[in-house]
């Protein structure tokens, strides 16, 4: 009888002592991560961490963010910037241009809190069209459509584009200069864009096929009262036109008659494969 007790109190001691040290495995680090910094002169609006550890994915997080993470060690950890898809919260994914940042070995030690500041950057084998008002000469230019022309405004900061709609002038539109070299074999492309509006307007393709121009619509943006920026998603159009021997991007304004004057400002359009 004793030796029976001497064993279940063995197997109790042996039980605990296990549950005591799960529980102490279970207590996490974390890692904050405030922003992620764009390395250079252009704008950017990530809003999103996209966290690898050892190349697992361990989340995609809201920034700021603050997680606890389970690994213990020296890891790995790889950040990619998030973005809003087509400027859509519930759209959410990383974006495909920015390089990736690394850190190698973080000491990950439970309870411990490690702060880290990503820097990205544009890849390298990206190509741009960019338009931003600074050069000489224009990469875009108001299409036939157009009641209006646009003006460019120099500030003490920038310069950018701004046009207005009011009485009888119901269309603004400019489009980009033709673009051969966009890829249609399903590679990601984009249309970048800074912009404040007191009224939505709708950026789109027209794509030259087989000797005809074909108005592809793609977003309607919503309007905003301070500078904002947006990434547009043209893969699913790009993709469509295999035989297409080139595309224009454009971006157009309506008259919106519950508003006296319709205004647009806009800035650094970038198309990006």
């Amino acid at each position: 009888m004793l030796i029976y007790l001497k064993k279940i109190y063995f197997i109790s001691f042996v039980f605990l002592t296990f549950i005591s040290c799960k529980k102490e495995n279970l207590t996490p680090s974390y890692i904050k991560i405030n922003d992620i910094e764009l390395d250079n002169s252009s704008t950017e609006k990530i809003t999103d961490a996209w966290v690898y550890i050892e190349n697992q994915l361990q989340g995609v997080y809201e920034l700021p963010a603050k997680f606890p993470v389970l690994e213990t060690g020296a890891k790995e950890i790889r950040i990619r910037a998030g973005i809003k898809n087509n400027g859509i919260s519930s759209s959410r994914i990383f974006y495909p241009f920015y390089s990736s940042f690394l850190k190698n070995d973080l000491e990950l030690i439970p309870g411990e809190e490690h702060s880290i500041n990503p820097v990205v950057n544009y890849l390298d084998n990206i190509t741009f069209f960019n338009e931003d008002f600074e050069g000489v000469g224009l990469e875009i230019d108001t299409t036939v459509n157009s009641n209006v022309d646009f003006e460019i405004i120099n500030d003490i900061s920038q310069k950018y584009a701004f046009a207005s709609l009011k009485d009888s002038n119901n269309i603004f539109e400019i489009a980009t200069i033709e673009i051969f070299d966009i890829p249609k074999d399903g590679s990601p492309v984009f249309l970048e864009l800074d912009y404040k509006a007191n009224t939505e307007f709708k950026t789109g393709l027209y794509v030259q096929e087989s000797g005809t121009v074909i108005d592809e619509s793609i977003l309607w943006i919503r309007e905003k009262e301070t500078w904002s920026k947006i990434y547009v998603n043209l893969t699913p159009v790009t993709s469509n036109y295999f035989d297409a021997s080139s595309f224009k991007v454009y971006i157009k304004m309506e008259r919106n008659f519950s508003i006296s004057e319709n205004k647009i400002y806009f800035d650094n359009l970038k198309i990006i494969y």
